[in-house]
């Protein structure tokens, strides 16, 4: 009841200053658009970012072999550490918190032919493992290397997107066609489905044709691994797992576990905390614009109070007389600029959706649209609008309303 005769109020005041609060509630509904798109394009912008962060892969580590800076055990500096297969699996054997591991053969310059199409690309010797590591998902009907293709040194490729279109073009199937590599036949047995991928190394995972390791090495004869990639089995012992790496390839080559230089070591999962945090940041100081936008609305709103406090001090003061409480007072009036910032705030809400949606539906073909991402509005941003508004209502209206409660009801009622 109390709440209908505050409407009923906040109604008649309307009436008097219609321009004025008109104009309050449309500037609160501008500020609460600005906050909630900017708000929704930064999410959109960390998930589209995310996304492309791991398209390199999720919690792995990247492990090249480097050259030793401590002299060791009577063997001098400067020492060249490569790795080969039995490092993986004695890797693998030695330190259980070891989820996943596969070693990597790179060799650039390789000929691909299919039929009159001629290219000259990277290609890898890998394992199995190194599909969910370095998100290498196959495109329905096609899939990866696996143990069979290992350990009987299958002639099997899996292409990248962009590799498979320069080889076939964009319609013609790939799968179970025969390509040929240095002159030596290999079925196309996968292509990998179209990402995004922020960090990489030895160029864009899209542009590489991917075989079995032991295939690489029959064909090639390479000795050495060029890289080694794992994936611990709790991320925030990543640090732990290098520490034991150090130490049982350092027992096997002859250097200080202490040598940090001995290993070439690129953590992602540490890069992806650093990343993580610098897009929280630019997510707190979109938040923070939006915000100062909102504010300056919110003494608009102030403002409408102070003069309903002056234009209603009789009012105020023959309540007063008649036993109204401070808080009665005070209530009333807070409750009236709480009105005012839910109104602008349910306005600007509801067309910022509306933008969303909009935007939403929009196809996005252009690679730079897609790394921007589409805008979202998640609940953390609905409640963040929520808990501004709300603060904004209360902030503007609880000076305005102590000075109403503060008003002498003898000197009141001589008011005009």
């Amino acid at each position: 009841m109390k709440g209908f005769l505050v409407f009923r109020l906040f109604l008649r005041d309307l009436k008097k200053q219609r321009k004025r609060i008109t104009l309050t509630i449309m500037a609160i509904a501008w500020g609460t658009i600005s906050i909630v798109l900017l708000l929704s394009f930064g999410e959109g912008l960390k998930r589209s970012l995310n996304k492309t962060q791991h398209g390199l892969g999720e919690d792995i580590v990247i492990m090249w072999g480097g050259q030793t800076s401590i002299p060791y055990q009577g063997l001098g500096k400067g020492r060249r550490i490569w790795f080969i297969d039995e490092d993986v699996e004695l890797l693998k054997k030695r330190i259980p918190q070891i989820e996943y591991i596969s070693g990597e053969y790179a060799r650039w310059g390789v000929s691909l032919t299919y039929k009159k199409n001629t290219v000259s690309e990277h290609v890898t010797g890998v394992y199995p493992s190194f599909k969910d590591m370095r998100a290498h998902y196959a495109e329905i009907g096609g899939r990866f290397i696996d143990d069979s293709d290992m350990k009987n040194k299958r002639r099997v490729i899996f292409l990248g997107n962009e590799l498979k279109k320069r080889l076939f073009g964009e319609n013609e199937d790939a799968i179970g066609k025969t390509i040929i590599l240095n002159n030596i036949p290999f079925t196309v047995i996968g292509v990998m489905i179209k990402k995004m991928q922020m960090g990489m190394y030895g160029g864009p995972d899209w542009d590489k044709a991917t075989i079995p390791a032991t295939t690489f090495k029959t064909i090639f004869g390479d000795k050495y691994l060029d890289d080694m990639v794992y994936k611990p089995k709790d991320a925030s012992k990543a640090e732990e797992v290098k520490k034991e790496i150090q130490k049982v390839l350092g027992a096997k080559y002859k250097f200080d576990p202490k040598d940090d230089k001995a290993l070439s070591i690129w953590d992602v999962i540490e890069g992806q905390k650093i990343f993580s945090k610098v897009l929280l940041g630019f997510h707190i100081f979109l938040g923070i614009i939006g915000g100062m936008t909102l504010l300056i609305a919110g003494v608009g709103v102030a403002n409408i109070m102070y003069v309903a406090v002056k234009e209603r001090t009789r009012e105020i003061g023959i309540k007063m007389a008649l036993g109204a409480k401070r808080f009665h007072i005070m209530s009333q009036f807070l409750l009236e600029s709480l009105l005012i910032a839910i109104l602008g705030g349910s306005l600007g809400i509801g067309i910022s959706v509306i933008i969303v949606e909009i935007w939403g539906a929009i196809p996005v073909k252009a690679d730079w649209m897609q790394w921007i991402g589409k805008p979202v509005i998640s609940f953390e941003i609905a409640v963040i609008t929520a808990v501004i508004l709300g603060a904004i209502g209360i902030l503007s209206g609880i000076f305005p309303s102590r000075k109403a409660a503060t008003v002498n009801p003898i000197e009141s009622l001589r008011y005009e």
